[in-house]
Formats: C-alpha cells, sequence, structure tokens
C-alpha cells in the first residue's frame, strides 16, 4: 500500500506559539515543524546540530536556536529565548531522542547511558523548563515522542525501549500534576517512520522485517507522525491528558 497524499492544513493552530525540540533534518521533528507553521502556528526550532539548526530554520522560515537537551544551561536558555521570540511558548514538543542496537550481555554502561540521557532526560529537562514556563501563564500543551517500543519487545532496543517507556510514564505523571494547572501533556508512540537517517543506520533486512510487521505493509511517513502531534497541540484534543497515542499500523 502506498503513502496517502499530503493532508491540507485546517488552521488547527492559528494563533498558537510552538517549540519544537530536534527538529532539524528529515525526521519527524522537521515534519512536525512544517506542519504546525502550515497550520498557522508561529514556531521556534531547536537541534543539538547548529549548521543543520539553521539550514532547516531558513527552509521553514523560523526561529533556530542550538540546544542540547543533555544540558541544563542550554535547555534553559531554549525555554527563555524561546519563550522570548514567541512572546510565550503554547505548545512545547519534545522530540529529541537517540536510538542505537546492541544486546543487553554486550551493551556498555557508555551505550546505556547516551541512551537514557537524551531520550528520557533531556525530555524530563525540557518538561520541567517548559512547565515552569507555563505554570505561571496557566496554560500550556506538552507532546512527548515516545516509541511503541515503550510497550512491544525487540531485541538490542533494551535501552531505547526503557528510555521510551520512561517517557510514557513521565508523561502520565506529569500530567496529573499540570491539569489543574491549565497545561495538557500527552505523548504519541510511533512504530516505523522512515527517513533517511534512520535508514542509514538501520539494515535493509530489519527495515524490511519492520515494514512486514506493519498491518498496511508499509513505514509511515514523519508528517503522518505530525498529523497526531498537531491535533494533540490543537484545541480539538482539549479534554486530553497523560494519554499516550499509538500512531501505528503494527499488529499486536
Amino acid at each position: 500500500m502506498t503513502a496517502p497524499e499530503y493532508v491540507p492544513a485546517h488552521g488547527l493552530l492559528v494563533g498558537k506559539s510552538v517549540l519544537i525540540t530536534a527538529a532539524a533534518g528529515t525526521g519527524i521533528g522537521f515534519a512536525t515543524a512544517k506542519r504546525c507553521v502550515e497550520e498557522g502556528a508561529t514556531v521556534v526550532i531547536s537541534d543539538k546540530h547548529e549548521r543543520r539548526c539553521a539550514e532547516s530554520a531558513e527552509e521553514l522560515g523560523v526561529i533556530g536556536v542550538p540546544c542540547d537537551v543533555t544540558n541544563e544551561e542550554s535547555v534553559q536558555a531554549l525555554i527563555t529565548g524561546a519563550a522570548e521570540h514567541l512572546g510565550g511558548i503554547d505548545v512545547l514538543i519534545n522530540n529529541a531522542g537517540m536510538g542505537g542496537t546492541a544486546e543487553l550481555h554486550e551493551m556498555t554502561d557508555s551505550q546505556w547511558s547516551i541512551v537514557l540521557d537524551v531520550t528520557l532526560n533531556g525530555t524530563f529537562r525540557c518538561m520541567r523548563a517548559g512547565l515552569n514556563h507555563m505554570y505561571p501563564r496557566g496554560k500550556g500543551v506538552i507532546i512527548n515522542n515516545a516509541s511503541v517500543l515503550g510497550w512491544r519487545a525487540q531485541a538490542g532496543q533494551a535501552h531505547y525501549a526503557a528510555a521510551k517507556a520512561g517517557v510514557m510514564a513521565l508523561t502520565r505523571c506529569a500530567a496529573i500534576e499540570a491539569g489543574e494547572r491549565g497545561v495538557r501533556i500527552n505523548a504519541v508512540a510511533p512504530s516505523l517512520a522512515m527517513h533517511p537517517f534512520l535508514a542509514k543506520v538501520t539494515s535493509d533486512e530489519l527495515l524490511d522485517e519492520l515494514t512486514q510487521r506493519e498491518a498496511f505493509g508499509r513505514y509511515a511517513e514523519p508528517w503522518e507522525i505530525s498529523n497526531v502531534m498537531v491535533f494533540l497541540a490543537s484545541d480539538y484534543s482539549s479534554y486530553m491528558t497523560g494519554e499516550v497515542v499509538s500512531v501505528s499500523s503494527q499488529r499486536a
């Protein structure tokens, strides 16, 4: 089955300000930034890679702010700078994450720690800074990028799966705290969204295997994940918080 045609914009984010982490390049973050711009939002993107961040920002016509989510000072500078440029952050989308493949008995402390620090701790740092900005305003939306691997097992992915399961739990617990302060927090859990970087770091054999698990017989386009993020960022999801939405056609 081929991918559907690109869905036209419907102005779902008109008047909203959005900050997206790890949005340089060709993956879900960039697709989400593009989708948010198309839906009428004012957008700031960030990425650890300064050159790619600047190039992506120029292509999208937005502001790009370099940020390393493993560094607290860098995260604080991002939130402060984005809030100043946007006049306040309505929506924070935490897309930063890092994967890798290693079986547990061979996995080093370094391999384990870097995946957890970027994917889970980085999400925590950005959420903490974002909430401290949103609480005084009495409003805001946070969307975290999780993964179906937070629920499902795959060999060689113990570190990534543990980190994404942590993102899910973090989302649910933080949402309970944030609800009474007017802030909603949800997550998406994609299965397989194809982009050039993923193709570069994953074998053709594994990609073929993963694709065969999908009910549609194809991988998702990054913008198909972005569409769900846009829904969660919009007022159409006003009664949703603490939810992890699977964006997947995987068989159980």
